[in-house]
């Protein structure tokens, strides 16, 4: 079976949002995007957490079937971000950020992770997601992420890396950001010819685009009663659609396709409740029956 390795962060998160707060519960993109992606593929995590990382949350991804040893952990603290939602979820309010640890963060593969075939970047410095590329063994997809400080502060660096990408997830914002242009077919176009094959939009509450160089393809996102916390969204839709890559074996358009609604199935898992409670509960029935609702809701 095809294996994934994800670059990025596991942390610990204090969110507040309407619905409430919680302290210190297990964050990260690597960690959403990893829990996410094993529902379908086996993942490997380069990642480090400090010396006060609770044994639970190691106990809970190696349940997951997660392989962590490329997961260091060093004297210190863990990586912590504070956010704040209002009833708009799409623009959380950052109240603190201590790197900790992560500030210091310099990927080194495992030697038995460098084979793999499907490579998540996720949001981290451009150079960083550079460097771990070289120390791979010819992979099939190449997949990363970014974030607005990155394109403010190291913009030529991402744009190098980006001419090694085959998918490109990105949300509007930094779409618009990234290239000038204001509306997203436009900015897809300006993405598409830094290098990526694919590119993909995510738009949060109102779904996502797949862009290439000859086809569009727009997905909404599932309708949802509740939201309590969209804090890994992003990063659990990524999971859903490289894990579902990664299991099919297939690039195709179809294959793509069917990707990003499974991408979309697992993120409404992930914003049911805080951190990973209800996604790190999800079983594999649960995941098809939101895929059969998708269908239905999408079908005409």
């Amino acid at each position: 079976m095809n294996r994934i390795l994800v670059v990025g962060s596991v942390a610990l998160d204090t969110v507040t949002t309407p619905f409430g707060k919680c302290s210190d519960v297990l964050g990260g993109s690597a960690t959403y995007f990893s829990v996410s992606a094993s529902h379908f593929s086996p993942v490997e995590v380069v990642a480090v957490v400090g010396s006060d990382f609770p044994s639970r949350h190691i106990k809970f991804l190696k349940s997951k079937k997660i392989n962590l040893n490329g997961l260091k952990t060093i004297k210190g603290k863990t990586f912590r971000w504070e956010g704040e939602y209002s009833w708009d979820f799409g623009n959380p309010k950052t109240i603190a950020t201590h790197l900790n640890v992560f500030s210091d963060f310099d990927p080194e593969v495992p030697r038995e992770y460098r084979a793999s075939k499907y490579v998540f970047l996720a949001n981290i410095d451009p150079r960083l997601q550079k460097k771990v590329l070289n120390q791979m063994v010819n992979p099939r997809i190449v997949a990363c992420d970014t974030m607005n400080y990155w394109i403010e502060n190291k913009r030529n660096d991402l744009i190098r890396l980006l001419k090694e990408v085959d998918i490109f997830f990105v949300n509007e914002s930094e779409a618009k950001e990234l290239t000038g242009e204001v509306g997203l077919v436009a900015a897809a176009r300006a993405m598409l010819s830094f290098g990526p094959k694919k590119v993909i939009i995510k738009k949060g509450e109102h779904g996502s685009l797949l862009f290439s160089s000859d086809s569009i393809f727009s997905t909404p996102a599932f309708l949802l009663e509740t939201i309590f916390d969209p804090t890994g969204a992003g990063d659990t839709f990524a999971g859903g659609v490289m894990g579902y890559l990664a299991s099919s074996g297939s690039l195709s358009e179809k294959a793509l396709r069917k990707a990003i609604v499974y991408g979309s199935v697992m993120a409404t898992f992930a914003v049911r409740d805080f951190s990973l409670r209800r996604l790190g509960a999800v079983k594999k029935p649960d995941i098809m029956k939101k895929f059969s609702e998708f269908k239905q809701l999408t079908q005409f």
